[in-house]
């Protein structure tokens, strides 16, 4: 069994994503106009990271209105966003702001009332009080759906015919060829980690039911059951990795649909209908400043609700145990504002339903919505909390199995201070070696260090542990990590190229196979320095050929731009760790992965 796979404080920058990170969480905050700044009462929402731009611009309009409390006086709102899964680790542990990056809420509004049940269960456990008795109302509502480019839905039928979870077992079984188009290739699904992700979540929940047939009362017997297993582990099989966020497999589809390649990418993803729209909006990132802006998709994506049933995601205004009296007055008032019907139609112009389920014209038509496919629409009731909990362990067994390469820059950079009394090198020693716990013990890991030619070393990057099952490899591995030194310069393009070339010669299509590089600077090897060069032989191609690059980047000399690109060459995603203080987090998401 995985040892950890409630992954705390996670740090992702999907690649072609333009936003910020402070100190291991996605945040934006917003703070009202001039008139809200007078008032006492000062109210923090933490929102999920699909509406954080919503509530952030509609924050600002409420501290603008003059609005009075009952008790009289105003409020001012402040909105940070954060992942769901992150966010309710970091209530869990206790909020910090310095390490959460964003101000201790006295509101949370996640994607989904799943997160409260699992955050309740981390309470009972630490005999803690973290949520109130109150029933929280939604703000808003979006299903779960598969997005599919449409030309793909259309082979099978799509929309007369229904699709669900049975037809991506079999299609991830067979591949394209068995509905005619062989050209196509194997069947691949974007999918996130259910520990960090609602949208991860409730596509884990769905196929659960899906495997049994039922839409409610699920039992604890039917997830252990053998037939259920065998399917849900069949749909994970189609996985191309397990992102933290599904704008990171937006952001891909996006580049890959720009260079003509749409079909290429992802078969399906997984994804709340929010962002499908968001996507056909030219906004493949989320942020509701580009809706109608950006350039929209040559192949559009279509909204499928699994046949066999899907979940809503009720997006609760919970107000959390910390709030003062007049804090609650204040988020009293704040979700009246947001439930009266203007902003409800601003819910549904960024493409969610209103707290009622209602869906807007603009989402119809942008997701090719119809009366038929709302009528279709089956909603499976939430799972007890010890059977949700069940289905997560179950997860950790049934997962795709990864197959990765660890390459750390030993450059003699690598020694200079990181802060903390240690070195860089140290630094990125004690968060590689402290991650190797989090893989299953199927997974095969090796490790590669790198700098340039030295007087032991005749290539600038040499192999110190082949990949292996981590369940043998994980002494040898942390010993090794242990033992690097840093010398020499940076050869950064010619590492990452005979790395991804070495992982491919031994390529496992049955695994998700991936490079991680750990490096603090740029390329500083003049016998290979053509970056267009590298990023054409990088190219991902047909993904089930294919090895991702994931890279890190490991202090403020870090070359992150080109970093990024190497990443995006390969549909993979570029990690920011400029500040050391992150690397730990860093590390850690960089494993949610896989």
């Amino acid at each position: 069994m995985r040892n950890v796979r409630r992954l705390p404080m996670l740090v992702a920058i999907g690649v072609g994503l333009a936003l910020l990170v402070a100190v291991g969480v996605l945040v934006r905050v917003s703070v009202g106009g001039s008139s809200g700044s007078d008032c006492a009462v000062r109210l923090d929402v933490n929102s999920s990271t699909e509406k954080g731009d919503l509530l952030a611009e509609l924050a600002e309009e409420y501290n603008e209105s003059g609005r009075e409390l009952a008790g009289g006086g105003c409020a001012r709102v402040t909105v940070s966003e954060t992942s769901s899964g992150v966010a309710k680790d970091a209530l869990a542990q206790g909020w910090e702001e310095q390490r959460d990056g964003a101000p201790e809420p006295q509101v949370w509004t996640p994607s989904s009332s799943l997160w409260l049940t699992l955050l309740q269960r981390d309470a009972t456990a630490a005999d803690r009080t973290l949520l109130t008795d109150e029933k929280p109302l939604s703000l808003a509502t979006s299903p779960l759906a598969i997005a599919m480019p449409r030309p793909m839905a259309e082979a099978l039928g799509w929309p007369e015919q229904p699709i669900g979870w049975r037809d991506v077992l079999s299609l991830t079984t067979k591949g394209w060829a068995s509905v005619g188009r062989p050209e196509w290739g194997r069947f691949s699904l974007g999918k996130d980690n259910p520990h960090t992700s609602t949208s991860g979540l409730a596509a884990t929940l769905a196929t659960f039911y899906a495997a049994t047939g039922r839409s409610s009362d699920l039992t604890l017997d039917e997830v252990e059951d053998a037939k259920t297993r065998r399917f849900v582990s069949g749909v994970e099989a189609g996985v191309l990795h397990y992102a933290s966020d599904a704008t990171a497999y937006m952001a891909n589809l996006a580049e890959a649909d720009a260079d003509g390649q749409a079909l290429s990418y992802a078969s399906a993803i997984a994804v709340q209908e929010q962002l499908i729209h968001l996507y056909n909006q030219g906004s493949p990132t989320g942020e509701t400043e580009r809706i109608g802006k950006g350039k929209k998709p040559q192949v559009p994506l279509v909204a499928v609700h699994p046949a066999d049933g899907t979940l809503m995601f009720d997006h609760p205004f919970v107000v959390l145990p910390t709030a003062s009296k007049e804090q609650r007055a204040a988020a009293a008032d704040f979700r009246t504002f947001l439930l009266a019907d203007a902003q409800q139609r601003r819910f549904q112009q960024t493409g969610f339903r209103d707290h009622e389920g209602n869906a807007g014209s603009e989402l119809a038509r942008s997701v090719s919505l119809s009366e038929q496919s709302e009528r279709n629409l089956s909603l499976i009731d939430p799972p007890a909390p010890e059977v949700l909990e069940a289905i997560l362990d179950s997860w950790d067994e049934l997962r795709k199995k990864a197959r990765v390469l660890l390459v750390m820059d030993v450059s003699g950079s690598m020694n200079q201070a990181a802060g903390g009394g240690q070195s860089r090198l140290e630094a990125a020693k004690k968060a590689a070696a402290d991650t190797l716990g989090l893989y299953h013990p199927d997974d095969e890991v090796g490790l590669w260090a790198f700098s340039t030619e030295t007087g032991d070393h005749p290539e600038p990057y040499r192999q110190i542990v082949p990949p292996g099952p981590i369940r043998d490899n994980e002494q040898r591995l942390t010993d090794a990590i242990n033992g690097l030194n840093a010398e020499g310069g940076t050869a950064l393009y010619s590492t990452v190229r005979a790395a991804q070339q070495a992982m491919l010669a031994d390529l496992d299509t049955d695994r998700i196979n991936a490079v991680v590089v750990l490096t603090d600077g740029r390329n500083e090897y003049p016998p290979d320095n053509d970056l267009d060069a590298l990023l054409g032989d990088l190219d991902a191609g047909q993904l089930e050929r294919s090895v991702r690059v994931f890279t890190v980047a490991f202090s403020d000399q870090a070359d992150f731009g080109t970093l990024t690109k190497i990443a995006a060459a390969t549909k993979a995603t570029s990690y920011d760790a400029r500040d050391p203080a992150v690397i730990d987090k860093v590390m850690v998401s960089v494993i949610s992965n896989f």
